[in-house]
């Protein structure tokens, strides 16, 4: 693929896909302030109509996009994942600092906007599509195109920063993690909710399957918890940006990630029952209660208590003692 070859827009799933928009001219200068009233005023002269279902809300707060970028510590030895690419404005920060991006957006309509804030760069690869085939698979076109970027700009690291719509935050966390991909870190603008669940401790109401699988490979860490007015539209929760880095030692404890993902998820299938009745009544066929106490007993395990109430670790003791 030659240097200036756009990578082909990612079809959407039943329906062929449509002719890409024009280029748009060659931006000169920096890329405009992304305020309060540039969005109103981008927003009305494109006839742009926001969907909430795409959780489109996008920061009028430019510290907060300095701060995102500076988290990432980027250079040009970086290869730059984004979902959700919106007006461009952190797309063309990121592009600044970084050796390569690779920006994914599901909008049709907002790609051309996004096209014209960027301009024309020779490290920016834009993507029209979704960034999951399923909910337990990322897009293998978007894979793609990250890995050609990593090798034509010579990378050397991958990185993912994104302001995350909420609907996708958690499937694309953890399908980045388990799929295998070597990321250095994760900075990444979600929902106040999903930050304390991928941080929570044991025992606390927050603590469930996600806790456990983003702390069994991975290191996590609050950057800044961002308030409704720092977007445009304003959403009706807290935001956060978080710091995910994984970590290969904690990865090699675990093994089969993808294994241990479905463990976690049959395991919570049934978050208010104890470990006892969670177990014999296993998704894929039901487990003696003699042998389910047996086990837990070697574990050194109670089989009264709930599975929120374990730390990673014996998780992962259950995991190897009941995973199949």
């Amino acid at each position: 693929m030659a240097p200036d070859e756009e990578i082909p827009i990612l079809p959407a799933e039943g329906t062929p896909p449509e002719p890409e928009p024009e280029r748009p001219p060659a931006r000169t200068g920096p890329p405009p302030r992304q305020t309060l009233s540039y969005l109103r005023s981008l927003f009305q002269a494109h006839g742009l109509e926001l969907k909430s279902k795409l959780g489109q809300n996008y920061l009028i707060d430019l510290n907060l996009l300095d701060l995102m970028v500076r988290t990432a510590e980027l250079g040009p030895a970086d290869a730059v994942l984004e979902v959700g690419t919106g007006t461009g404005s952190l797309t063309a920060k990121l592009a600044d600092a970084a050796g390569a991006v690779v920006t994914v957006e599901i909008d049709r309509a907002f790609q051309p906007v996004a096209r014209q804030v960027v301009g024309e760069r020779p490290n920016v690869t834009f993507l029209l599509g979704d960034c999951l085939e399923s909910k337990n698979r990322l897009n293998p076109e978007m894979l793609a195109a990250w890995e050609e970027a990593f090798r034509r700009h010579g990378c050397s690291r991958r990185k993912l920063v994104a302001n995350l719509p909420y609907v996708i935050a958690t499937p694309l966390v953890s399908n980045l993690l388990v799929s295998g991909v070597e990321v250095e870190r994760m900075v990444v603008m979600v929902q106040w909710e999903i930050a304390e669940r991928m941080r929570a401790s044991p025992g606390t109401k927050d603590y469930n399957a996600l806790s456990v699988l983003v702390q069994s490979v991975a290191d996590v860490s609050l950057v800044r918890k961002v308030l409704p007015g720092n977007f445009y539209p304003r959403p009706k929760v807290d935001s956060a940006i978080v710091l995910i880095r994984p970590n290969a030692e904690k990865r090699a404890r675990v093994g089969d990630v993808r294994r241990f993902r479905d463990f976690l998820r049959d395991l919570y299938v049934h978050r208010r029952k104890n470990l006892r009745q969670a177990l014999t009544g296993w998704p894929g066929g039901r487990k003696p209660r003699a042998e389910v106490d047996a086990k837990l007993a070697e574990l050194g395990i109670a089989g009264g208590v709930r599975a929120e109430a374990l730390d990673v670790g014996e998780h992962l003791r259950l995991a190897a003692a009941f995973g199949g």
